[in-house]
């Protein structure tokens, strides 16, 4: 009786071992694997179209505007002005002079978004730990606010991004060639007329919107007119220093942030050590049965060329968040549409990239997600959950997956983890030119962030 148990459990233990090695085996395998899948899905042919430049390789950097081309000079000016409070000059009431900046909705931990459901700038307080906790203001009423309508899309790997906004709204050409029709539609969008890429069409709007101000003044006041100088040396000085020329340089800036240090980018360079087995699987999920490349196609893994679509997610006003400057009659809750007018376009949204996208919190335009895990499921599932966005616009590339829970999990993995860039605040600034606390510089927020 003594050797029969003896023999099974040595059997049971060489099964055990056997298992392990092939489940070992099964690791090392899986580079092959995803590297063909990468090489069939990359519209290159070869997985070395999805890698990233460096942040630095200024001449390889995409998408670049004709008329601001990236720079050194143009690049740092810009990495100050985006956390420069001192810009928050156009602000509704005293008590918030000076006390906000592009970075209170962007904040590089939480992968450069707002840190909550809906970004405020002008009309809010507070920072809790990392953007959560800002607040409205009190002596602001709702609709004073400045607040975005959609859930605040983040600024990294831009360089991907022809044309902004979660519509497509900005810059001249890509997708919005043949929308001019519709440019005069306020004094905003009439910036497309002045042939500008995306990113420094929306810039040079954003700076309005978000009650910035910059002038000759302003820039000396807070010790900006040298870094002008150095980055618009050919632009004459007397249109030299103002909203336009600072919107170049937010995006020269914008145009550097890259992700390029995630796992997954570690492993296109050759690292193959750098994701786990299970981020591996997950990427052949992803790339593989799960399809997400028929639209998160680039190297940030945003559609490229943008593309729109409707998945019937819920709004931002249909949440169940408190939000500002937003509701119902909102042109930005039909999304493409809500631009061109065109009845094929309604409750269409652009694919965004997809990287460091753990920290962020909220997912979707709306918001209506809190876990990277739901969105998965959401996909898997294949079911439109806001009953307002019509059958017919749903887009055909949404239905059920039929991914199994370990594909669930391993996807999730992937995202979650294999995505992730761990040191995006090495694109901020240790102190702006005014000496300000950043992102926001209200009491509230110096308490919370420890700043004096």
């Amino acid at each position: 009786m003594k050797k029969l148990l003896v023999a099974v459990l040595f059997l049971a233990a060489l099964a055990y071992v056997i298992s392990c090695e092939r489940e070992v085996a099964s690791d090392l395998d899986l580079d092959s694997p995803l590297e063909a899948i990468l090489d069939q899905r990359s519209v290159t042919g070869s997985l070395t179209g999805y890698i990233m430049p460096e942040s630095t390789d200024y001449a390889n950097l995409p998408n670049q505007d004709a008329k601001n081309p990236v720079t050194a000079a143009k690049v740092e000016l810009g990495r100050m002005l985006f956390f420069e409070t001192g810009l928050g000059l156009e602000n509704k009431y005293p008590s918030s002079k000076q006390a906000y900046s592009c970075a209170s909705c962007h904040i590089p931990n939480r992968g450069f978004t707002a840190g909550r459901f809906q970004g405020i700038a002008d009309g809010a307080i507070g920072f809790g730990q990392s953007g959560e906790g800002r607040s409205k203001n009190p002596v602001y009423f709702g609709h004073e606010v400045d607040a975005q309508g959609a859930r605040p899309l983040p600024v990294i790997n831009t360089t991907y991004v022809t044309n902004a906004l979660w519509a497509g709204t900005f810059g001249s050409f890509n997708v919005n060639e043949g929308t001019e029709s519709v440019w005069n539609q306020d004094t905003l969008i009439a910036i497309n007329h002045e042939q500008l890429m995306g990113l420094e069409a929306n810039n040079a709007r954003a700076l309005i919107v978000h009650r910035q101000v910059i002038n000759r003044a302003v820039t000396d006041s807070l010790g900006y007119t040298a870094m002008f100088d150095a980055a618009f040396p050919d632009i004459p000085q007397s249109a030299r220093y103002n909203r336009k020329t600072g919107a170049f340089a937010i995006a020269a800036y914008f145009r550097t942030i890259l992700t390029n240090q995630a796992p997954f980018q570690r492993w296109l360079k050759g690292e193959k050590d750098a994701m786990t087995a299970q981020q591996k699987k997950g990427a052949v999920v992803f790339f593989g049965k799960a399809g997400c490349s028929n639209c998160h196609n680039s190297p940030s893994l945003n559609a490229f060329p943008h593309r729109f679509f409707a998945l019937g997610v819920k709004n931002l006003f249909q949440s169940k968040y408190d939000v500002f400057a937003t509701g119902p009659s909102d042109k930005r809750n039909i999304g493409r549409g809500g631009f061109t007018g065109k009845a094929e376009d309604m409750h269409k949204y652009k694919v965004p990239q997809l990287y460091n996208l753990k920290d962020v919190g909220f997912y979707f335009h709306g918001a209506s997600k809190t876990s990277l895990r739901e969105v998965v499921e959401y996909f898997n599932a294949g079911v439109p959950e806001n009953p307002d966005v019509p059958a017919t616009q749903i887009s055909s590339l949404f239905h059920p997956l039929n991914l199994s829970k370990a594909e669930v999990d391993d996807l999730t993995e992937f995202l979650e983890n294999g995505l992730f860039d761990p040191k995006l605040e090495r694109y901020a600034p240790s102190r702006t030119m005014s000496g300000n606390c950043f992102p926001n510089n209200d009491p509230l927020s110096k308490k919370e962030t420890g700043c004096n």
